[in-house]
């Protein structure tokens, strides 16, 4: 037995819109064996372009019964029977998440009416329901009204019954098919198709604009767990509402499904990706030339343009940093804006400082220190590359870090990696990012034996 669901609603999510109204179809197979419609008070006002689109003013459903008072007759109607609706997962979403409220628990099996016509009615222009009906000569007097759209959509369903010639709907309603949990546009074979392995997915609107882009350890079982649960709140069925395709990479690990997830969300800034697309270290380690010709390592915010020897993500770690140079390399904190006030030099009394602020000491001198601190950097960010798995067999994959910035990624051979410059032919260049670096610094420090550093001369060492 089918129960054919419609509902109108003051909004898009259901955990923070009410019903309108409701009607409910039932049918055998072969005839409609019961109805039920109502209007319900939903608490809240009616949006104005609502009204327009449904007709239902506020003053009609002021004296309606409330979702509780009916809640009840509805559940009784709906338990036990397959739930059938356009667009399932949205009428499912409201009516269970009200009836949770009223204290009953729905589960049933759902058939989408939009999905099954894509698979029974192939090569139609538009799978909306006013377009699906005219397109099958389907007459409806009450569009946008619960009672209209539910004989509508029980007469569609009555059709696709009689043209499932390849069993469409029993493969549908089977323990093991996740067809109905699947957005309404998304075709199934698209989820299929993609391998059990690491990689990123991008979820597509209907212009082909990537809506979402996402990692994966698996690609198949990640990208099913979006669609495991049809949560009601307005973001999960915004995103639901909008995913027509998915396309994908492979890639060898799943650190480099990582990094690539974080490169294409910065390039691509897709809609309904939240995280990382503004992650950036706030603060940088510079170098300038003064007047006098003293070379001044200072630390401060980074800006559009500029590029820092060294970033951080908090002010005290740019300072914690750059007092360990002053320290190392007889520095003057005052040339270094560590020290801002306008008494002497501080490290002077202990004899660690030159005192260049003065001018006791030249440029020249001074500079080589300076100097000497920067190439210093470069011990503390190394150059070196993780090596791992490929995409096959025959190649392993490579990231590679030069000087402590990301340079890129890609996939070698055994016989191509002797050096820095043979390796880089393979790979792919990107932007670097202070998210990426953190990863691989991270990564590094916990996978040391997929390291492999370079000398001085950009050899593997």
């Amino acid at each position: 037995m089918y129960a054919i669901v419609d509902i109108e609603t003051t909004g898009g999510h259901a955990n923070a819109n009410g019903i309108t109204e409701v009607a409910i179809v039932i049918y055998d197979g072969k005839e409609v064996v019961q109805r039920f419609e109502t209007l319900i008070n939903p608490q809240v006002p009616i949006p104005i372009y609502i009204e327009a689109l449904t007709g239902i003013s506020n003053e009609m459903v002021q004296n309606a019964p409330l979702f509780s008072d009916v809640a009840a007759e509805i559940f009784e109607m709906l338990k036990g029977r397959i739930f059938i609706a356009h667009n399932v997962n949205f009428d499912y979403s409201f009516l269970r998440h009200h009836l949770a409220a009223s204290g009953f628990e729905l589960s049933c099996k759902k058939l989408c009416t939009v999905r099954l016509s894509r698979k029974i009615f192939k090569g139609l222009p538009s799978y909306s329901l006013g377009k699906l009906c005219r397109s099958l000569q389907i007459e409806n007097q009450a569009r946008h009204r619960a009672a209209g759209d539910a004989e509508s959509t029980a007469i569609l369903f009555s059709m696709l019954l009689k043209n499932d010639t390849e069993n469409h709907i029993k493969g549908s309603l089977t323990q093991k098919s996740k067809e109905q949990s699947l957005p309404p546009h998304l075709p199934r074979e698209q989820v299929d198709q993609l391998p059990y392995l690491p990689g990123v997915y991008y979820f597509h609107n209907h212009k082909g604009k990537v809506i979402y882009v996402g990692k994966a350890k698996s690609l198949r079982k990640r990208v099913s767990s979006h669609f495991s649960n049809n949560s009601p709140g307005k973001q999960k069925q915004e995103f639901l509402k909008n995913i027509n395709s998915i396309s994908h990479q492979v890639c060898g690990t799943e650190l480099m499904a990582f990094i690539l997830e974080a490169i294409e969300i910065k390039r691509l800034w897709p809609a309904f990706n939240r995280s990382l697309k503004r992650f950036e270290h706030a603060y940088g380690l510079f170098s300038y030339e003064d007047q006098k010709g003293y070379l001044r390592l200072v630390v401060d915010k980074k800006r559009k343009y500029t590029q820092p020897l060294y970033s951080f993500g908090l002010l005290r770690e740019g300072y914690n940093f750059l007092n360990r140079l002053i320290g190392e390399f007889q520095l003057c904190p005052k040339l270094c804006f560590v020290q801002q006030n306008d008494q002497i030099c501080a490290r002077i009394n202990d004899q660690e400082c030159l005192c260049a602020y003065r001018g006791e000491e030249t440029p020249a001198a001074y500079n080589l220190r300076v100097n000497e601190a920067m190439n210093y950097l470069d011990e503390v960010l190394p150059t070196y590359a993780i090596v791992g798995e490929g995409r096959i067999q025959e190649e392993k994959s490579c990231i590679l870090m030069e000087k402590g910035q990301f340079y890129g990624m890609g996939y070698i051979s055994g016989s191509n990696h002797e050096d820095i410059n043979s390796i880089k032919t393979f790979l792919t260049p990107y932007p670097a990012n202070d998210y990426i670096r953190t990863m691989m610094h991270q990564y590094s420090e916990r996978h040391p034996a997929r390291k492999i550093v370079f000398s001085e001369s950009n050899e593997f060492v």
